[in-house]
């Protein structure tokens, strides 16, 4: 329904590239840069400063980029709205999610809505929970779970359940023997930690200092960024680890990890965020409403 020559001005103005915005619209350069020339011509006015092989938005480019989001953001609110009417329940879900939901928690969610909902398209973004905020106030995502909450007064965070995180060994290793570990125990033995800036590594890291460990007091042998390698490099022996419970369901019933609770626990909330005082569609509301009773179960 938008004006295409406002389609493509908006992806150029967000990219500011004629490159990106065409690969994003599947679009030639050409073509997009002959509707710029065909929104300058109807404006009369430059909307791009060009020079130094880079572009920038001139005043009136900021004025017009602030009407298209407008616009742009209405005609899609009329293509649902009448979707709705007609009892359809379709059309894209744009989600993102921190690594260990995403990687852990939110395949069965996907999978039993698009069952239930199978005209829904969903697509999934995975990034660490400031950049997924910070795409949900861009409006370029709908909905996030995350684990750690960012302060952003536009965003509505709700609480929906927890994750705790437990040491993780192998079942021949000290610490198996234990049925809880405090803190101050694991400065004996190797340990192998999350990388830093992770969601895992900030929990774990604020929880020793409240208990009153120095994070830099660990034996650490070995930082990774992927959680996959970090059990598997747990499993030969070397260390033991700090990891959400839900992420190792499987080596656990294969007995090649077990877990031991820290006393006390240390838990970690899960949330969805999506903006505040915003239109949301009818696929948006009964996602959140699915998944918010979904990951409660999951953390029960």
């Amino acid at each position: 329904m938008a004006d295409r020559r406002l389609q493509v001005f908006h992806a150029v103005a967000k990219h500011l590239s004629f490159t990106k915005a065409g690969e994003a619209l599947h679009m030639t350069q050409p073509a997009v840069t002959f509707q710029i020339k065909q929104l300058e011509e109807r404006f009369n006015t430059r909307l791009f400063d060009r020079g130094g092989g880079r572009i920038s938005l001139t005043a009136a480019g900021e004025l017009v980029l602030d009407y298209a989001e407008r616009i742009l953001g209405l005609s899609a609110e009329l293509d649902i709205r009448v979707a709705e009417m007609t009892g359809q329940m379709s059309g894209s879900l744009l989600v993102g999610a921190s690594t260990t939901i995403a990687e852990f928690m939110l395949p069965p969610i996907l999978g039993e809505f698009n069952v239930r909902y199978p005209q829904v398209r969903a697509r999934l973004t995975v990034a660490n929970s400031e950049v997924i905020s910070n795409a949900i106030a861009a409006h370029t995502l709908d909905i996030g779970l995350i684990e750690s909450p960012v302060s952003q007064p536009n965003l509505q965070y709700e609480v929906c359940g927890d994750d705790e995180l437990q040491v993780v060994c192998t079942p021949d290793h000290p610490l198996a023997r234990h049925a809880e570990i405090e803190a101050r125990s694991l400065l004996a033995y190797d340990f192998i930690a999350r990388e830093p800036g992770s969601s895992t590594r900030e929990v774990t890291d604020s929880y020793l200092r409240a208990c009153g460990v120095e994070p830099e007091q660990l034996r650490v042998v070995m930082e990774l960024s992927s959680l996959e390698v970090l059990k598997g490099v747990v499993a030969t022996g070397l260390g033991f680890s700090i990891v959400s419970r839900a992420s190792f369901e499987k080596e656990r019933q294969l007995g090649t990890l077990v877990a031991v609770p820290l006393r006390p626990a240390l838990k970690r909330t899960l949330s969805l965020v999506y903006p505040k005082e915003r239109f949301r569609s009818q696929v948006v509301l009964s996602f959140v409403e699915f998944a918010r009773n979904k990951l409660k179960e999951l953390s029960a």
